[in-house]
């Protein structure tokens, strides 16, 4: 995965914009309010999987949340993501590290490497979990897709 060109740019990055570029996942608004806008629309889970999108909920610091894309599994407990507008005020960062901080090992909060300390944060923020870039996105881009190149929608061909 590379990079949006414009992020090599001294461009200003908010993270949902970012994300929706980078990842190809097609969601709009704030970053807490895309795991909801996933139901039915993409796969959610709990496993981070290269391509995905972990969105963080909004809390006080991040009232609008925020969503990172995984460039990299680490191992069961750490992930590389590629992320805008976190360490840096609207600078893209590329494969930082997040370590799940959570109890159960389910990626419910994690702490993520903050370039000013040059170390893992000590904050655990919490997240909903990772949306994937699968199956269902691809299937309905497809269908979507060839129902405008052919001229016709799912009610010509049942008709």
């Amino acid at each position: 995965m590379s990079a949006p060109s414009a992020a090599n740019a001294q461009t200003f990055w908010q993270c949902a914009p970012f994300a929706r570029v980078f990842s190809g996942i097609q969601l709009f608004g704030a970053a807490g309010s895309w795991w909801n806008q996933a139901i039915g629309k993409y796969s959610q889970g709990t496993a981070p999987k290269l391509g995905s999108v972990l969105v963080f909920k909004a809390i006080g610091s991040m009232r609008s949340g925020h969503v990172a894309t995984v460039t990299q599994v680490v191992s069961d407990r750490i992930i590389k993501v590629t992320h805008a507008n976190w360490g840096t005020r609207g600078q893209v960062e590329r494969d930082v590290t997040v370590v799940d901080a959570s109890a159960k090992g389910d990626w419910s909060a994690v702490k993520v490497w903050y370039g000013p300390i040059h170390d893992i944060g000590q904050k655990a923020y919490p997240t909903y979990g990772f949306i994937y870039s699968g199956a269902k996105a691809v299937a309905r881009g497809a269908e979507a897709a060839s129902s405008k190149v052919l001229g016709y929608d799912d009610a010509t061909i049942a008709g």
